[in-house]
């Protein structure tokens, strides 16, 4: 991922060039432009790029040709001089995002500029395999299909996986959770459904979403933990730049050492963030039947206002708690960011004892890296994920808009 696609623009740096042999740096600065902040004015293409109107406007017309942004209404947040028409992602160029855990495989096309069009979740009683994971998908988006838009194009899979993944060839290396090990479901899912599929774990897609659309916009050292049923995972952006690792697998927080002699963990070590902190608590200790985790948040949330919260509910809050500040120090001194994004159940701690964490990482008030870190809640739901899987499928069109649709549409 680009810095301008983390929304990071270099100070006094225009992004564009008025010579003809960077056409098509133009038309991909312009892209990610419009991608990134959902719409902008050719007033502000302009000034941000560097470029002159005219080659402005005959970049947005090749952007408009291709299917991949169209004109609309003037800017209404310009006040003063000639309007300016606003440049808008287009709703018919999509990406399919695809999230299989251990109870759910969540489905979602997603647009340019991040924006999710139609979402299904199939609920599993038991972790799917890889070749039901192709069979949910390619039947949940044949149905999709049916309400796309005229002239759409589908570019492309996303596929974000509670696991290691090869970035080679997105062969899943391990996937505890789900009971896989070298499962070619990359692979697989692109031979059943025509598709070029772009596959990465699933809290480093998370990471992409909140640095180009979330709490991380525009923050260049930014941590994302996401607590799930498969555990806790993690994305790291340091200096505005996603960290990948020497092969791929950076991130991988949720194997924070953060109790000594606890829970076996499936790495094959004992006392990990992931072994310790469990959604499975949760739950448990709210007493909520399978059929309603979804609602866990408001579930726990509701006993906690009305008093129905026992002491056991409460000590599990509260132990979790202080082992997601033990985990967050050794992150926060590993890393030194400026902003934490917690996701998934991981938000329903801080949700559940406003300032408890903060506290918490204070600890015996010694000074630290932590003193100044911010701490933001993802949006409820999966869909960071998905639309972080969506960017995968994405990243390749942003960077060479017109060779990437040179490749045969999708039927």
């Amino acid at each position: 991922m680009t810095d301008s696609a983390l929304g990071r623009t270099p100070a006094r740096t225009y992004l564009g060039s008025n010579r003809d042999s960077s056409r098509q740096h133009n038309l991909s600065t312009v892209l990610q432009l419009v991608h990134s902040t959902g719409g902008i004015s050719r007033a502000q293409l302009t000034r941000t790029t560097g470029l002159n109107r005219s080659t402005i406007a005959a970049l947005v017309g090749e952007l408009s040709q291709l299917g991949l942004a169209v004109e609309s209404d003037l800017d209404p947040a310009q006040q003063h001089g000639r309007p300016s028409i606003m440049i808008e992602p287009s709703p018919a160029a999509l990406a399919l995002a695809v999230n299989p855990d251990v109870d759910v495989v969540s489905v979602a096309l997603v647009s340019l500029g991040g924006h999710i069009v139609n979402t299904v979740r199939f609920h599993t009683v038991r972790a799917p395999s890889g070749v039901e994971v192709v069979n949910i998908v390619s039947a949940i988006y044949a149905g999709m299909r049916t309400s796309l838009p005229d002239g759409h194009r589908v570019m492309g899979v996303g596929l974000a996986i509670p696991g290691l993944v090869r970035p080679d060839d997105g062969t899943v290396i391990d996937a505890p959770h789900l009971g896989w090990q070298d499962e070619p479901l990359s692979s697989r899912l692109g031979e059943a459904m025509g598709l070029p599929v772009f596959t990465a774990n699933d809290a480093v897609v998370g990471a992409r979403a909140q640095a180009a659309f979330g709490a991380g916009r525009g923050v260049a050292d930014l941590v994302y933990l996401y607590g799930g049923a498969s555990g806790i995972g993690g994305g790291v952006i340091s200096d505005g730049r996603l960290i990948r690792g020497a092969t791929g697998f950076a991130g991988q927080l949720g194997h924070t050492h953060v109790r000594t002699g606890g829970a076996a963990c499936t790495c094959g070590s004992f006392g990990c963030l992931e072994a310790e902190v469990t959604r499975a608590a949760l739950i448990e200790a709210v007493g909520l039947p399978s059929g309603e985790i979804e609602d866990l948040e408001e579930a726990l949330l509701e006993k906690l206002r009305d008093g129905s919260a026992n002491e056991r509910l409460r000590s599990v809050i509260q132990q979790q708690i202080g082992l997601l500040a033990v985990g967050l120090k050794s992150v926060m001194s590993l890393i030194n960011p400026s902003v934490v994004v917690l996701g998934g159940f991981l938000r329903i701690l801080v949700r559940a004892a406003p300032g408890a964490l903060e506290e918490a990482l204070a600890g015996s008030g010694t000074r630290g890296p932590w003193e100044n870190v911010r701490i933001e809640l993802a949006p409820l739901g999966d869909d960071p994920i998905l639309i972080g899987a969506a960017e995968l499928v994405f990243e390749p069109l942003l960077a060479d808009p017109a060779g990437f649709l040179q490749r045969p549409a999708a039927q």
